[in-house]
């Protein structure tokens, strides 16, 4: 089984955990492993015994799996390098919520028995891609999470004319705009206001960010329909975030947002349902009470 690793140099914990797993596979000869180039370069100045593993370009690479060691910022990284390959991505989380990893760096002995049993299942998540009139080239044109379109400065609002298959939805009046998937329900769109959606469900997002309006609330549309942004800014230009990577338009270009057409493979641990992560992560349907108690 050949084994892809990518991680944050921002835990020291990691440096540990990874040590610890190369010496459990180290006499495994049906399992190999090779690291992110980053990666692999930080681990070695931290002394870690890489000389049974390879190192791998960002993109050049294949494998059976990936593992992700990090927070949700390191899995969406990971997510986008991965790309199209269709290898699925099992998250371990040694940040803070981690709401897309499946593991804590406390169950290092659970990751060892789901590698050598490879007993975990796939979840399918849609991505968001994003193109634009003027053609301009983006690192990635994708997105699990949301695309978020975001006023450049702090002074004055943005207007954001949204349509879908070429009817207006409504201009929006915001500091921007977000449009999330359902994995991405639970990040940027949650914190301002939008709805939690099961994974499952084939839809997109449509959050704004601090409305000028009272009527205006996010809306939830089938993920087959193109979205269409323009947008107006005092200063004539506006920010663009896929998954947190940003770069900055002009008000001459128009955005284009739609389902991609290859998914995200994320492997997770068998019999781990979604409303178990929420309660987990997000202390869903807790009694405060009860944790005062």
């Amino acid at each position: 089984m050949k084994i892809a690793v990518f991680g944050s140099k921002h835990h020291e914990i990691v440096v540990s955990l990874i040590d610890n797993l190369l010496k459990h596979f180290q006499n495994k000869k049906d399992f190999s492993f090779a690291f992110e180039k980053y990666f692999f370069e930080y681990l070695k100045k931290q002394n870690v015994d890489l000389q049974q593993t390879v190192m791998i370009g960002e993109n050049d690479f294949t494998s059976d799996l990936v593992l992700s060691f990090g927070g949700d910022g390191t899995f969406l990284k990971t997510a986008a390098l991965v790309g199209s390959k269709q290898i699925p991505i099992l998250g371990i989380n040694v940040g803070r919520l981690g709401f897309l990893t499946d593991l804590s760096g406390r169950e290092i002995s659970e990751l060892y028995k789901i590698i050598e049993n490879q007993n975990f299942e796939v979840d399918e998540r849609t991505l968001i891609e994003v193109k634009n009139s003027e053609n301009i080239a983006l690192k990635s044109p994708f997105a699990l999470n949301e695309i978020a379109v975001m006023k450049q400065d702090t002074s004055a609002m943005i207007d954001i004319e949204a349509r879908v298959n070429g009817e207006l939805i409504n201009i929006y009046r915001s500091d921007g705009l977000i449009i999330a998937t359902p994995t991405g329900s639970t990040a940027y769109s949650m914190s301002v206001g939008g709805p939690i959606v099961v994974p499952k469900v084939a839809s997109f997002i449509i959050s704004p960010i601090a409305s000028h309006s009272l009527n205006v609330r996010p809306l939830i549309i089938p993920d087959s329909w193109e979205i269409e942004l323009t947008i107006n800014s005092r200063s004539n230009s506006y920010l663009v975030a896929l998954d947190g990577r940003s770069q900055i338009f002009t008000n001459e270009t128009k955005l284009f947002v739609h389902r991609a057409p290859h998914k995200v493979l994320i492997a997770k641990q068998k019999d781990r349902i979604f409303f178990d992560t929420l309660k987990e992560k997000l202390m869903w349907g807790a009694d405060t009470r009860e944790i005062r108690n």
